[in-house]
C-alpha cells in the first residue's frame, strides 16, 4: 500500500520538528560539548600571562632592575598593540585581566605590610611619610592642572607619585572612574621619574651629608616605587635599606585613608569636571538646564565612587600578615603571585593604549610630576635634616 503524499509530509515534519527540539535540549543539557562561560577570558589572559613573563625577564636585567616588573609589562602592551594586530578574540581577557585580575594583584599585594613595623618605626617616622605624601599629592596635582593636564590624570599621577608607584594608581584608577589612557600614562610617568631619581640619588649620597638611618628615611619617603626606594638606599648599606623600605610601606599604608579622602572629594571633581565640559559646549539660545537637570542628578547620582572593597582586602591582607596567619612561604609565594597579576594588568593596560597617545598626553604629565617630584625631594631632605639629625 503507497502511503498518502500529505501523510508522509506531515510524517517528516513532525520527525524533523522533534529533531531540532531535541538538538535544542541536548545543547541545554550539555549532551553537545561546547567550551565553558570563563574559556572566552582564556585567550586574552594567556596573552597578558605572556608579556607579565617577559617583562618579568627583562626586569631582571641588571641595566633594567631598578624598574620593576610592572612597568616592562606595560610598555610591551603598548609596544604591541602600536605595532601588531590584536584580534578581537584577546578583548574579553584582556579587559578582565586590566581590571579583575588587577584587583585580587591589590589584595594579595597587603601581605607585603607589617603594620607592627610601622608602630615600632615610631612617631617621627610616621609624621614624615605623611608630610611628604601630603605635600606631593596637593603639588603633583595641582601642577598637573596648572600644565593643562585632564583633571583625573593629574590626581592619579599625584597618588602615583605621592604613595607608592604604579600600585596606587592601579588601585585608586577604579575609584576616580579613569580612563584606561589615562591609567596607562599616569604609570609610565612615575615609572620614568621614579627611575630618573632613584639614578639622581645613588649619585648624590655622599654630597647629602646624611647618616646611614637619615638616608634610608629620606629615599623611603620621597621615591615612588619600591623598587626605587631598595635601588637608591643600596649604597648607604643594608641598615639604610631595612629603614628605608620601613618609610616606604608606612607610604604603603595611608593608601587606605587617601581612598578614602578621595572617595569624599570625587563628586566635587566630576561635577568640576562637567561643568567644564559643558561650558565649552554651551550654545547661545538653549536651555541646557531646563533640559538637563533631571538627567544631570542622575548621573551624579551614578558617579558616586564605589567602596574600595579590594583595598579593604589589601588591610585584611596586611592583618594577615601581622598576625602571621600563614607559613612565610606561602606568604612570599602569595606576594610573588600579587606581582604577576599585577603585571597581568599593566600588560592589559597597554594592550589598550597606543604609543601615539603616550606621546600626545604625556609629555605635559612627565614636565608637571618631574616638578613634582623635584620639589618632593627638596621637602623630604629638610624634613629628614631637621626631624631626624638632630635626635640622631
Amino acid at each position: 500500500m503507497i502511503p498518502h503524499p500529505a501523510k508522509t509530509h506531515l510524517k517528516h515534519k513532525s520527525f524533523t520538528s522533534a529533531f531540532r527540539q531535541r538538538l535544542r535540549f541536548g545543547k541545554s543539557q550539555g549532551s553537545i560539548p561546547r567550551s565553558g562561560p570563563g574559556s572566552r577570558f582564556l585567550p586574552g589572559l594567556l596573552m597578558t600571562l605572556l608579556l607579565a613573563a617577559a617583562g618579568n625577564w627583562l626586569a631582571s636585567l641588571p641595566a633594567l632592575a631598578v624598574m620593576g616588573t610592572l612597568v616592562p609589562a606595560l610598555l610591551l602592551g603598548m609596544l604591541w598593540r602600536s605595532s601588531l594586530p590584536l584580534p578581537a578574540a584577546l578583548a574579553p581577557g584582556i579587559a578582565f585581566a586590566s581590571k579583575r585580575v588587577l584587583r585580587l594583584g591589590i589584595i594579595l599585594l597587603g601581605l607585603r605590610l607589617n603594620l607592627l613595623d610601622i608602630v615600632h618605626a615610631g612617631v617621627v617616622n610616621v609624621a614624615i611619610a605623611v608630610s611628604c605624601l601630603a605635600m606631593a599629592l596637593w603639588t603633583a596635582y595641582r601642577l598637573g592642572r596648572l600644565f593643562g593636564v585632564e583633571p583625573r590624570l593629574a590626581l592619579l599621577t599625584a597618588c602615583g607619585t605621592a604613595i607608592c608607584g604604579a600600585a596606587a594608581v592601579a588601585a585608586l584608577a577604579p575609584q576616580l572612574k579613569a580612563k584606561q589612557a589615562d591609567i596607562a600614562v599616569s604609570t609610565a610617568t612615575v615609572a620614568l621619574l621614579g627611575t630618573l631619581f632613584t639614578l639622581l640619588y645613588t649619585l648624590l649620597y655622599q654630597v647629602l651629608g646624611l647618616g646611614t638611618a637619615a638616608y634610608g628615611m629620606f629615599a623611603g619617603a620621597t621615591l615612588h616605587e619600591v623598587a626605587h626606594v631598595v635601588a637608591a638606599a643600596a649604597p648607604g648599606g643594608a641598615a639604610a635599606v631595612d629603614t628605608a623600605v620601613i618609610m616606604k610601606l608606612t607610604r604603603v599604608a595611608l593608601l587606605i585613608p587617601v581612598s578614602l579622602l578621595l572617595g569624599l572629594w570625587k563628586p566635587q571633581l566630576a561635577d568640576n569636571a562637567d561643568a567644564a565640559q559643558d561650558s565649552c559646549m554651551h550654545k547661545p539660545g538653549r536651555n541646557d538646564s531646563a533640559s538637563a537637570g533631571p538627567y544631570r542628578s542622575r548621573t551624579a547620582a551614578k558617579e558616586r565612587p564605589p567602596v574600595p572593597w579590594f583595598l579593604f582586602g589589601f588591610l585584611l591582607m596586611s592583618g594577615v600578615h601581622t598576625l602571621q596567619l600563614l607559613p612565610e612561604p606561602v606568604t612570599l609565594r602569595l606576594i610573588d603571585l600579587a606581582y604577576v597579576f599585577l603585571a597581568m594588568a599593566m600588560a592589559g593596560l597597554g594592550l589598550q593604549t597606543p604609543l601615539a597617545l603616550f606621546r600626545r598626553e604625556g609629555l605635559r604629565s612627565i614636565t608637571s610630576a618631574g616638578l613634582a617630584s623635584l620639589l618632593l625631594a627638596v621637602f623630604g631632605y629638610v624634613l629628614v635634616r631637621w626631624l631626624v639629625l638632630p635626635a640622631s
